[in-house]
Protein backbone atom coordinates (compact mmCIF):
# COMPACT_ATOMS: atom_id res chain seq x y z
CA UNK A 1 0.00 0.00 0.00
CA UNK A 2 2.77 2.43 0.99
CA UNK A 3 4.86 1.88 -2.14
CA UNK A 4 1.77 2.29 -4.32
CA UNK A 5 0.85 5.49 -2.50
CA UNK A 6 4.40 6.79 -2.87
CA UNK A 7 4.34 6.05 -6.61
CA UNK A 8 1.00 7.88 -6.89
CA UNK A 9 2.38 10.89 -4.97
CA UNK A 10 5.37 11.12 -7.32
CA UNK A 11 3.03 10.90 -10.29
CA UNK A 12 0.75 13.62 -8.87
CA UNK A 13 3.55 16.10 -8.10
CA UNK A 14 4.85 15.70 -11.66
CA UNK A 15 1.40 16.17 -13.17
CA UNK A 16 -0.01 18.97 -10.99
CA UNK A 17 1.23 22.14 -9.29
CA UNK A 18 0.48 21.01 -5.74
CA UNK A 19 1.04 23.76 -3.19
CA UNK A 20 -0.21 22.24 0.06
CA UNK A 21 -0.48 18.96 1.90
CA UNK A 22 -4.26 19.39 1.83
CA UNK A 23 -4.26 19.53 -1.99
CA UNK A 24 -2.11 16.41 -2.10
CA UNK A 25 -4.44 14.64 0.35
CA UNK A 26 -7.48 15.48 -1.81
CA UNK A 27 -5.80 14.21 -4.98
CA UNK A 28 -4.75 11.02 -3.20
CA UNK A 29 -8.32 10.48 -1.98
CA UNK A 30 -9.62 10.93 -5.54
CA UNK A 31 -7.07 8.33 -6.64
CA UNK A 32 -8.30 5.85 -4.02
CA UNK A 33 -5.75 6.51 -1.28
CA UNK A 34 -7.49 7.89 1.83
CA UNK A 35 -4.76 9.37 4.03
CA UNK A 36 -4.37 11.46 7.16
CA UNK A 37 -2.38 14.68 7.28
CA UNK A 38 0.28 12.91 9.37
CA UNK A 39 0.67 10.22 6.69
CA UNK A 40 1.02 12.83 3.94
CA UNK A 41 3.58 14.73 5.99
CA UNK A 42 5.58 11.55 6.61
CA UNK A 43 5.37 10.57 2.91
CA UNK A 44 6.65 14.02 1.88
CA UNK A 45 9.68 13.57 4.16
CA UNK A 46 10.34 10.00 3.02
CA UNK A 47 10.07 10.93 -0.66
CA UNK A 48 12.24 14.01 -0.05
CA UNK A 49 9.74 16.33 -1.69
CA UNK A 50 10.55 20.00 -1.47
CA UNK A 51 8.79 23.18 -2.50
CA UNK A 52 10.13 25.35 -5.27
CA UNK A 53 8.83 28.75 -6.37
CA UNK A 54 6.91 28.96 -9.64
CA UNK A 55 5.28 32.14 -10.85
CA UNK A 56 4.82 33.73 -7.42
CA UNK A 57 3.55 30.47 -5.92
CA UNK A 58 5.21 27.29 -4.70
CA UNK A 59 4.81 23.66 -5.65
CA UNK A 60 6.07 20.33 -4.43
CA UNK A 61 8.74 18.62 -6.52
CA UNK A 62 10.51 15.33 -6.12
CA UNK A 63 14.26 15.31 -5.97
CA UNK A 64 15.89 12.59 -8.04
CA UNK A 65 18.29 10.02 -6.58
CA UNK A 66 21.13 11.49 -8.64
CA UNK A 67 23.34 13.37 -6.16
CA UNK A 68 24.51 15.98 -8.65
CA UNK A 69 20.95 16.61 -9.83
CA UNK A 70 19.84 17.04 -6.21
CA UNK A 71 22.66 19.53 -5.58
CA UNK A 72 21.60 21.56 -8.64
CA UNK A 73 17.99 21.60 -7.45
CA UNK A 74 18.99 22.68 -3.96
CA UNK A 75 21.19 25.38 -5.46
CA UNK A 76 18.24 26.60 -7.52
CA UNK A 77 15.97 26.57 -4.44
CA UNK A 78 18.59 28.54 -2.51
CA UNK A 79 19.02 31.07 -5.34
CA UNK A 80 15.29 31.55 -5.90
CA UNK A 81 14.37 31.85 -2.22
CA UNK A 82 17.31 33.94 -0.98
CA UNK A 83 16.86 37.69 -0.48
CA UNK A 84 19.71 38.84 1.77
CA UNK A 85 22.04 37.91 4.60
CA UNK A 86 23.71 39.69 7.48
CA UNK A 87 25.86 38.65 10.40
CA UNK A 88 25.99 39.45 14.08
CA UNK A 89 29.28 37.99 15.30
CA UNK A 90 28.91 34.25 14.72
CA UNK A 91 25.18 34.36 13.90
CA UNK A 92 24.25 34.42 10.21
CA UNK A 93 20.75 35.71 9.47
CA UNK A 94 19.35 34.91 6.04
CA UNK A 95 16.18 36.59 4.76
CA UNK A 96 14.09 34.69 2.20
CA UNK A 97 10.95 35.10 0.17
CA UNK A 98 7.95 34.62 2.45
CA UNK A 99 7.31 30.93 3.04
CA UNK A 100 10.68 29.82 1.66
CA UNK A 101 12.86 29.79 4.79
CA UNK A 102 12.50 26.05 5.41
CA UNK A 103 13.26 25.17 1.78
CA UNK A 104 16.32 27.46 1.78
CA UNK A 105 17.43 25.97 5.12
CA UNK A 106 17.12 22.47 3.60
CA UNK A 107 19.27 23.66 0.71
CA UNK A 108 21.85 24.97 3.20
CA UNK A 109 21.83 21.58 4.94
CA UNK A 110 22.48 19.91 1.59
CA UNK A 111 25.40 22.22 0.88
CA UNK A 112 27.29 20.58 3.74
CA UNK A 113 28.16 23.87 5.39
CA UNK A 114 30.40 22.52 8.13
CA UNK A 115 30.75 26.04 9.55
CA UNK A 116 27.10 25.90 10.67
CA UNK A 117 26.52 24.34 14.07
CA UNK A 118 22.73 24.53 13.73
CA UNK A 119 19.98 26.58 12.18
CA UNK A 120 16.38 27.56 12.81
CA UNK A 121 13.98 28.50 10.00
CA UNK A 122 10.78 30.47 10.33
CA UNK A 123 8.60 31.80 7.52
CA UNK A 124 11.08 34.18 5.89
CA UNK A 125 14.13 34.13 8.16
CA UNK A 126 16.85 31.60 8.94
CA UNK A 127 19.19 32.01 11.89
CA UNK A 128 22.40 29.99 11.68
CA UNK A 129 24.76 29.53 14.61
CA UNK A 130 28.23 29.48 13.06
CA UNK A 131 31.41 28.27 14.77
CA UNK A 132 33.29 31.60 14.65
CA UNK A 133 33.22 35.10 13.21
CA UNK A 134 35.85 34.03 10.66
CA UNK A 135 33.73 31.04 9.62
CA UNK A 136 30.72 33.33 9.27
CA UNK A 137 32.64 35.60 6.90
CA UNK A 138 33.89 32.61 4.85
CA UNK A 139 30.39 31.15 4.70
CA UNK A 140 28.91 34.45 3.55
CA UNK A 141 31.47 34.65 0.75
CA UNK A 142 30.68 31.09 -0.30
CA UNK A 143 26.94 31.84 -0.33
CA UNK A 144 27.55 34.97 -2.42
CA UNK A 145 29.30 32.75 -4.97
CA UNK A 146 26.30 30.41 -4.99
CA UNK A 147 24.06 33.42 -5.65
CA UNK A 148 26.32 34.50 -8.52
CA UNK A 149 26.14 31.00 -9.96
CA UNK A 150 29.87 30.35 -9.56
CA UNK A 151 29.37 27.32 -7.32
CA UNK A 152 26.61 25.55 -9.21
CA UNK A 153 28.77 22.54 -10.03
CA UNK A 154 29.77 21.89 -6.43
CA UNK A 155 27.74 23.60 -3.74
CA UNK A 156 29.37 21.49 -1.06
CA UNK A 157 32.47 23.67 -1.15
CA UNK A 158 34.76 20.68 -1.51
Amino acid sequence: MKSGRHAKILELVKKYNIETQEELSELLLEAGYPVTQATVSRDIRQLQLTKVPIGGKQKYVALSDNGQEISKKYTRVFQEGFLSMDMAQNILVIKTISGMAMAVAAALDNMDCTEIVGSIAGDDTIMCAVRSVEDTERLMERLRKVMEGKEQEDVSGR
